[in-house]
């Protein structure tokens, strides 16, 4: 009886991967970041236990996504080409490297973070020309306000953690590589923001001139801020890297330009935001009960964290210090709330896997 009970509990775990959403690594990402912003702020404890966790839901998001290729896979393409579903795929390359971007800067473990940048890579590559490819030419096409959101912007997360994490790894690499980890991170920056210009232009028309819903409002609208926080991050990076990538000597004022037009754009986003979930949450009533999208409004706050002190510290504006002294409470705060409402999660879940659920 204890066997067919085993049996039966196994077997129902490819259907619990069925229902795995396509932005679920956004809890890797969120988690990621917050750690490093914790790391940089000399909250060392809780860094390396954001770490550890963060070990743990990657390597079993991998494991439940590929249980969904396996098992589900004719419905995990479709969602791939879904104009509202197929960005969250993109989530998969950020959470790679930043989980990389951890390795190298809580653990300086240049091995893990250099196989976890080829996956970022790879997964890369095919996502951007899987996706594009499918929105181009499949016959069906939603409207513009159906058919896109901020999760849009995660393609400029993707394509921008890649940048953040060639231009660690360069560090501890010889020449040439050195030269051409750095000219990678410098184009994926540079194409990161071109696609987040696009992309804005799209998002904003939709904001301004369709009917807008609470429902509308999902939480990846916040990546509209976290998009230009990662640039600043990557930005600032590389701004600390013209030592050893003299080509970047003659682009530097150009460097920090747009590092600081990217953090300034961020900026405007938060208080928009804020005040948006507030019409949302207060003034519309909508429920705010758990959802995986949330972990998209968890990483922004994060992100915004990290590369306000990254971008304070590369070019020597102290004063900016005490934002990201503050805002790390406001990540923490937030984190805390998301990943309650995903135990709670798991635990009805389990519950109905394990037949306690009445």
């Amino acid at each position: 009886m204890k066997d067919i009970y085993k049996a039966n509990f196994f077997s129902r775990i490819p259907n619990l991967a069925k229902k795995l959403h396509p932005a679920y690594f956004a809890m890797v990402m969120s988690t990621g970041i917050i750690s490093i912003a914790c790391y940089q702020l000399d909250l060392k404890t809780i860094a390396h236990f954001l770490f550890w966790l963060n070990l743990w839901f990657y390597l079993s998001l991998c494991f439940f996504s590929i249980l969904r290729i396996i098992f589900d896979f004719k419905n995990y393409f479709s969602d791939l080409i879904d104009h509202q579903l197929g960005p969250g795929f993109f989530t998969t390359v950020a959470g790679s490297c930043i989980l990389g971007s951890q390795f190298v800067i809580i653990k300086q473990d240049y091995s893990s973070a250099f196989i976890l940048w080829i996956i970022g890579l790879t997964l890369w590559i095919i996502l951007n020309y899987t996706i594009f490819t499918g929105f181009t030419v499949k016959e069906n096409k939603p409207h513009l306000d159906r058919g896109i959101s901020g999760a849009w912007l995660l393609a400029v997360v993707a394509t921008q953690s890649i940048a953040v994490l060639s231009a660690l790894i360069a560090v501890q690499l010889g020449q040439p590589y050195k030269l051409q980890m750095n000219f990678l991170a410098l184009c994926m920056w540079l194409w990161g923001g071109m696609l987040y210009i696009w992309m804005i232009s799209l998002i904003f028309y939709r904001y301004t001139f369709f009917k807008f819903s609470p429902a509308d409002l999902s939480p990846p609208y916040w990546i509209n801020m976290g998009a230009m926080a990662i640039s600043t991050l990557a930005g600032s990076l590389l701004i600390i890297s013209v030592d050893h990538a003299p080509f970047l000597v003659s682009i530097q004022p150009f460097l920090k330009g747009f590092t600081i037009f990217y953090w300034v754009t961020g900026t405007w986003w938060v208080p928009m935001l804020f005040i948006l979930a507030v019409w949302r949450h207060g003034y519309k009533r909508f429920p705010l009960k758990y959802d995986p999208l949330y972990w998209g409004a968890v990483f922004p706050l994060g992100m915004y964290t990290a590369c306000t002190y990254l971008m304070a510290k590369a070019m020597n504006m102290s004063f900016l210090n005490q934002v990201p002294e503050y805002f790390i409470y406001i990540a923490l705060a937030a984190w805390s709330l998301a990943f309650i409402g995903f135990l709670r999660s798991v635990y009805y879940q389990l519950a109905e896997l394990l037949a306690l659920k009445r």
